[in-house]
């Protein structure tokens, strides 16, 4: 891959792996100008640059064998540290996300379906039921019975574009103290509460929960905190059986200890009720 992309574009670029799983990013440098380079996209990511929600797409060519490679402009920054996830500036991004027509227009035209919480709530009991692991700890019975009891406060929500995958790593801040979330993957058509609700649970005390959502604006808070943590509980159910499938012990264990300390806040929240 990384002797064709040269042959692409010529000997006077130096590229790059850029690192992580799939293989598929460089970076690409010539005469000082650095670019970022990943193969097959989504073509949602050319809105994503339009919001400015992600560096600036510089151009799109589509290869001799049907492939197609993206270059974004290569920008000086850093990712987010704990700490920071709690800053107005997260919380903005995050409520101009989640109210782009624009991005939810185009992931609709690329044929992403919005996700409700009935349809998500019969398939993990499904999936729960394929791998065995319905009955494997009391944790997973705690939590589905809690996902089968607030069900009814998740339904009829806004669906919105999420980024589903809320952690430090994917906010990166420039020198130019310009905001930028990357990665985007796993983006879905969800209750937006999927998205902050990481947010919340990771990063921020309880006692700023109420604070961090005014800095993200107006939005519909009825039953918000139940919504959370029912978003919580499926997202970690659905790690532990992906865990689970891949025969890695203590990873199931790690969500597993987080699945008992969600239990325990979901019944310290019904008790205050």
């Amino acid at each position: 891959m990384l002797g064709w992309l040269q042959k692409e574009l010529g000997k006077e670029w130096e590229i790059k792996r850029a690192g992580g799983l799939t293989g598929d990013a460089f970076v690409a440098e010539k005469n000082g100008k650095r670019l970022f380079l990943k193969r097959n996209t989504s073509p949602f990511l050319a809105v994503l640059s339009a919001e400015g929600i992600v560096p600036k797409l510089v151009w799109t060519k589509r290869m001799e064998n049907g492939d197609v490679i993206t270059a974004q402009e290569w920008l000086e920054g850093r990712e987010l540290t704990h700490q920071e996830m709690q800053k107005e500036q997260v919380a903005e991004l995050l409520h101009k996300i989640h109210h782009s027509v624009e991005l939810l227009h185009m992931l609709m035209r690329l044929g992403k379906k919005p996700l409700t919480s009935e349809e998500l709530f019969i398939n993990i009991k499904k999936k729960l039921t394929e791998v065995n692991l319905m009955h494997y700890h009391e944790e997973i019975g705690t939590a589905l019975n809690s996902l089968d009891q607030l069900l009814p406060k998740t339904r009829r929500q806004d669906l919105v574009v999420c980024h589903s995958d809320l952690n430090h790593n994917n906010l990166i801040l420039t020198t130019d103290r310009d905001l930028f979330l990357v990665d985007w993957d796993n983006a879905t058509i969800q209750d937006p509460v999927t998205d902050y609700g990481m947010i919340l649970n990771w990063y921020v005390p309880k006692e700023q929960w109420s604070a961090w959502i005014e800095q993200y604006g107006p939005s519909n808070s009825d039953h918000l905190f139940e919504r959370m943590y029912w978003y919580l509980l499926h997202d970690n159910l659905q790690y532990l059986s992906w865990h689970f499938e891949r025969n890695e012990p203590k990873k199931v264990q790690e969500r597993v200890e987080e699945l008992q300390g969600l239990n325990k806040q979901i019944h310290e929240f019904k008790s205050r009720m």
